[in-house]
């Protein structure tokens, strides 16, 4: 089978054995595969992996043999997988697989291994390349999952990317009070005309500077995939109010501590969530993804979606399979 890996800061096109199904495990032709930021951190070295990178993707399950009901059913899958010994919580096992980005190779390739406890049937109602979308929106509404979100609450989210887009529409739905920060006026306008208020920041903007404009938030979420991302979102923040930080990158960050301390500032951590709950948000038209697709590529041309894919200000770019 064809498939992607990364060595280097470069792309490498292999030909590669369908993979071996392991107890538990299905066999899953990759329909179509989005290309995330996390993908383009790995191929800038994150979390040293050497597999084949790609998790936010949609399938069809070809073998099966624990789950045969499941066998030429369209699926998405969580991508964490535990060791079932040490803790429910797949997310936090510390021998945990991570599709594509740890110890387990990922969907950007024709065929890929995943354990079939993973696996979520995709509804008829849903298509194909909205729902490689499940993963990321998964991430976005676990923030809801976390934080006691009222409707009163003002709530900010910084960076417009697609992370930041679905985080400010997903949490639309529980508080009206929800503002994207960002700096590109035609990607904000995709939350706008789904209920969220916007705010065009500019490179010279100070965030307090905007935060005399703007007033101060009760929840801030940074989703701006840099290291300097927290450290816009805390002097934003009231004081006993909550900073979610979303950005996973290789860089370190500079933390303004004192201020968190000062104004007594809860930081709350947030990676992947419920993906039965985000297919539920998207078979009920709860959101709309199809203006976050910016390209359709077919994954022989990997190296230039991926290439699109990296621009920046990009949405995102899926591949067909």
């Amino acid at each position: 089978m064809k498939a992607i890996r990364f060595k280097n800061q470069s792309i490498l096109e292999v030909e590669l054995p369908k993979p071996t199904l392991k107890p538990g495990e299905a066999l899953v032709r990759v329909l179509t595969a989005g290309i995330c930021a996390t993908d383009i951190t790995i191929f800038h070295g994150y979390a040293d992996f050497k597999g084949v990178p790609g998790h936010e993707f949609v399938g069809i399950v070809e073998k099966c043999p624990d789950r045969p009901d499941l066998v030429g059913q369209r699926v998405v899958a969580d991508i964490n997988a535990g060791c079932g010994r040490c803790s429910p919580d797949e997310r936090h096992c510390p021998n945990r697989r991570v599709l594509g980005i740890r110890i387990q190779d990922g969907a950007f390739a024709e065929y890929c291994a995943v354990p079939a406890s993973n696996l979520y049937p995709v509804p008829d109602g849903i298509k194909t390349r909205h729902a490689a979308f499940v993963e990321i929106l998964a991430a976005a509404l676990e923030i809801s999952q976390q934080i006691h979100i009222k409707n009163q609450n003002r709530v900010g989210v910084v960076g417009d990317g697609c992370l930041g887009l679905l985080t400010a529409i997903g949490l639309r739905r529980y508080c009206r009070n929800v503002m994207l920060l960002g700096r590109h006026q035609e990607k904000l306008s995709i939350a706008k005309r789904q209920g969220v208020e916007t705010f065009l920041t500019y490179p010279e903007n100070a965030p307090a500077e905007i935060a005399s404009q703007l007033g101060l938030f009760d929840i801030m979420v940074d989703a701006t995939g840099t290291a300097h991302g927290l450290n816009w979102c805390i002097p934003l923040t009231r004081p006993e109010g909550t900073v979610v930080v979303k950005t996973t990158i290789s860089e370190r960050s500079m933390i303004d501590l004192a201020t968190v301390v000062v104004n007594e500032l809860a930081v709350q951590g947030s990676r992947c969530g419920d993906m039965a709950f985000a297919m539920d948000f998207l078979d009920n038209g709860r959101i709309d993804v199809e203006p976050l697709i910016e390209a359709v590529y077919p994954f022989a041309r990997f190296r230039e979606a991926f290439s699109h894919a990296m621009t920046k200000g990009s949405l995102k770019v899926l591949l067909a399979f």
